[in-house]
């Protein structure tokens, strides 16, 4: 099918951003509103945008003129007639959409694809009362459409391979790219990006450290383009806690998707983010108030109070252990070689999933002189430093003095003054726990064949802004280490939301990569 024309019904920013790439593709665009004037003022708003980006040089005269001659606003719902496909933007209701698709029914041809951008209703519950639900689908596109360069592509039980054909080459056509999922809660992205908030926030209800500090380790230390309280606070409570809780509930109370009681409260409140001045963050006209990263005791005092005598350091990894005991060398510390170390070195530790009390009892060293350190970044980035509950405050100010500063000394005009965080002793740290909970999950969608581990992987980095896709991720991490993070936390603390996927396991022990498919018999 050859798609000259397209109508977008409900013209808030969801369908007017569908409308603004279509129209951009050289596609006719029907636009109708049920509510009077909608429309049109959706167009008009979509006209001012483009004239912004035309005067910065963004768009051409001549592709603005193209691009709004290609939308028409219509006053009735039978005008869509011509259309070959319509997709709707509506409110998320499924009642109300059931009841669009049965007027729809009505108006169109036999041959039109009937399209939803429901985000997290069933596209089979939705076709369920329609006469051909094999010609209904889902098209679910990201907020801001023109720059969200993904689309979910989801057939219902019944709808025909040819509907899903056609949307995914429509996609394409229209600059992003569709990957198809599966009619499964929150389809891939919604469904993958359950791990970042929920993990975050369970980290912040253990008292492990601020959410200003967790935002700041998973910013600068993992590489995500916001900390998960801001992203909270940017997308609303109002939005990211029903969406944690349907997904919670609709996958039958499965431990991976367990929401916190936090955001909960919040939403009751009313703290719902940037919208209305206060979230986690505070806000004036909408931009975040700055705050002091928070620490419990001076940076300044523990630099000052530190004197170095010998370091010893064990490591899971040979190569952590290479990189600590490089960079040590090169701030001119002795390095403790002894089977056990000193009574006055620093015990220094590089565990996965492990809190440092764990970790020293089984490198048989002695906890008051432990601190562990997450070398899953590496030490290029900000770094964090866990000390045991019984560390001497002496070993705690020798390593915070050592890992608060840059590389060397040509770093420090372009790193801040504090490069590392302390945080209170727990199983895993922050971002191990985050970023393998993250790899994990996009594990689990493959296992459940939701989608493909390369869809799974595009769609979860561009439809979240992620620096890997998960399944990538792992691979760039080694899935070895994914899973002895992950295995360790679960043993240590038995939540079933830590129990590694089997797709994990295996390709772990195999030592494959996780987009490692297995033929099906």
């Amino acid at each position: 099918m050859t798609v000259n024309t397209i109508a977008i019904i409900g013209t808030g920013i969801m369908g007017m951003g569908i409308a603004q790439i279509a129209a951009q593709a050289g596609i006719q665009v029907l636009l109708y509103d049920a509510k009077s004037g909608a429309a049109e003022q959706g167009r008009q708003s979509l006209q001012s945008t483009l004239e912004k980006l035309t005067a910065k040089g963004k768009f051409t005269d001549a592709q603005l003129q193209d691009t709004l001659s290609n939308l028409t606003v219509l006053q009735e719902l039978n005008q869509i007639a011509t259309a070959e496909i319509v997709v709707e933007a509506i409110i998320e209701n499924l009642d109300i959409k059931k009841q669009l698709f049965a007027q729809l029914e009505g108006v169109v041809t036999a041959d039109t694809i009937l399209a939803t951008n429901t985000s997290s209703l069933s596209v089979t519950a939705i076709a369920a009362d329609c006469d051909h639900p094999e010609r209904v689908a889902g098209f679910h596109f990201f907020n801001p459409v023109p720059l969200m360069k993904i689309v979910e592509v989801i057939p219902g039980l019944s709808t025909q391979q040819s509907v899903i054909d056609v949307l995914s080459d429509l996609a394409k056509r229209m600059g992003h790219l569709g990957v198809v999922a599966k009619d499964t809660p929150g389809f891939i992205v919604n469904h993958g990006g359950r791990a970042y908030g929920t993990e975050a926030l369970k980290i912040l209800g253990e008292g492990v450290t601020t959410f200003e500090n967790i935002d700041q380790i998973l910013r600068e230390g993992a590489g995500f383009r916001m900390g998960p309280f801001e992203l909270l606070d940017l997308t609303g409570i109002d939005v990211s806690h029903p969406v944690m809780e349907s997904i919670y509930n609709q996958f039958y109370h499965e431990a991976r998707y367990r929401p916190h009681p936090l955001t909960r409260q919040m939403l009751v409140g009313k703290k719902l983010g940037r919208k209305v001045g206060a979230g986690f963050y505070h806000y004036e006209n909408g931009q975040k108030l700055s705050a002091a990263t928070a620490q419990d005791r001076s940076s300044e005092a523990l630099i000052s109070d530190a004197v170095i005598t010998s370091v010893w350091v064990g490591a899971d990894l040979a190569e952590d252990k290479t990189q600590l005991v490089d960079y040590l060398k090169s701030q001119g510390v002795a390095i403790d070689d002894n089977d056990k170390p000193n009574p006055d070195s620093l015990v220094l530790l590089a565990p996965y999933g492990e809190d440092t009390t764990n970790a020293a009892i089984r490198y048989q060293v002695n906890p008051k002189q432990a601190v562990a350190i997450d070398m899953l970044t590496g030490l290029a980035k900000h770094r964090t430093l866990m000390p045991s509950l019984v560390t001497q405050e002496t070993f705690i100010a020798q390593a915070y003095a050592l890992f608060s500063k840059g590389l060397d000394d040509s770093e420090a005009t372009t790193q801040s003054a504090v490069g590392a965080t302390l945080i209170t002793e727990s199983i895993g740290f922050v971002a191990q726990r985050v970023v393998a909970m993250v790899i994990n999950l996009g594990c689990d969608i493959a296992m459940q064949g939701i989608a493909s581990p390369e869809d799974i992987d595009n769609a979860v980095k561009l439809g979240l802004g992620y620096p890997y896709g998960p399944i990538s991720w792992g691979d760039h991490l080694g899935a070895s280490r994914v899973l002895l993070i992950l295995g360790r936390i679960y043993g240590l603390t038995g939540d079933p939301r830590y129990r590694p996927s089997s797709w994990l396991q295996r390709r772990a022990k195999l030592d494959m990569s996780l987009f490692t498919q297995q033929n099906t018999y």
